[in-house]
């Protein structure tokens, strides 16, 4: 997927990320692995129904896209499988987490991201929906789904208590998702929090906010590469300097993946197209390594 955002070249990064060796090393980890390979888009030439807005765009195609991954998510949970879905750009959020939520209602949800993704097409500056998945899959923030073409599916789904989610490495925010986040009482650490508590710290809080009142409870992560700073990981779409670093970025895959309770996740927003070779090579590599440390790969 590369229509929730304006640059062409995001939805090469599930093949990159497959060339670089990722099902040889998750088979190694021990994970029996299905490729259901890359899903298919409609061409917007072909794309019908009601014009998409300037301030949702390209609603149709990406809605249309969200609703198919939901439902292969969805299936893929009840099948008692590990959904990994790999990018494109963050508005295939839109139907990874509504399918998580549909399997898992009481799933917890740990979002790591330079951006909060919490616009919604009336706060949003740009319309791009790799900003929106939030705004409209959190509970009470406002977006109205079924007056924006393509998401109407979304309208009176299962949605995101504001406590049930957790940001890790925020330091981009607008300023309507800024008010979001303190009306909804969000919890959410910024790279401020991280400068001053330690990932590791950080880590240790946002997973106990999540487990405390279910100690079992099944976590969700959404790991968009711009959360890295871009001297780490240069080829993405929305890069922002002062992110995580490189230990950092790994250490919050090792820590989830330690607490025993992961149960799905992504990796989005690699561009190739946006760096030189090595840029790009550097980025798929980290991609690669973030997943397989996701996965149950450690030091020793």
């Amino acid at each position: 997927m590369t229509f929730g955002q304006p640059f062409c070249g995001t939805d090469n990064g599930p093949a990159l990320l497959r060339e670089a060796g990722l099902l040889q090393k998750l088979t190694q980890l021990g994970w029996r692995v299905e490729d259901l390979g890359d899903m298919p888009i409609e061409s917007p030439l072909v794309v019908k129904g009601p014009k998409s807005g300037e301030n949702a765009r390209k609603s149709t195609i990406v809605g249309n896209f969200a609703l198919k991954l939901s439902e292969v998510v969805e299936e893929r949970i009840h099948a008692s499988k590990f959904p990994l879905v790999l990018g494109g750009d963050h508005s295939v959020a839109f139907g990874s987490l509504a399918g998580v939520l549909r399997a898992r209602p009481n799933v917890g949800v740990i979002w790591i991201d330079a951006h909060a993704d919490l616009n919604t097409p009336d706060t949003s500056g740009s319309g791009n929906l790799h900003g929106m998945p939030l705004g409209f899959l959190v509970r009470d923030v406002g977006a109205d789904a079924k007056s924006v073409p393509g998401l109407e599916w979304l309208e009176g789904g299962t949605s995101i208590p504001p406590d049930s989610i957790v940001y890790i490495g925020l330091r981009d925010v607008d300023a309507g998702e800024r008010e979001v986040i303190h009306r909804l009482g969000i919890r959410c650490f910024t790279m401020t929090d991280i400068d001053h508590f330690g990932i590791g710290t950080v880590m240790d809080y946002a997973i106990q906010h999540l487990v405390a009142n279910d100690p079992d409870r099944p976590i969700h992560l959404s790991y968009d590469i711009d959360s890295v700073d871009p001297v780490y990981a240069p080829a993405t779409g929305t890069a922002v300097r002062g992110g995580l670093t490189f230990r950092e970025a790994h250490y919050v895959a090792e820590a989830v993946a330690s607490s025993g309770l992961l149960v799905s996740a992504e990796l989005v927003e690699l561009n190739p197209t946006l760096s030189t070779t090595h840029g790009a090579n550097v980025t798929i590599d980290l991609g690669l390594q973030i997943i397989t440390s996701l996965m149950g790969k450690s030091i020793i």
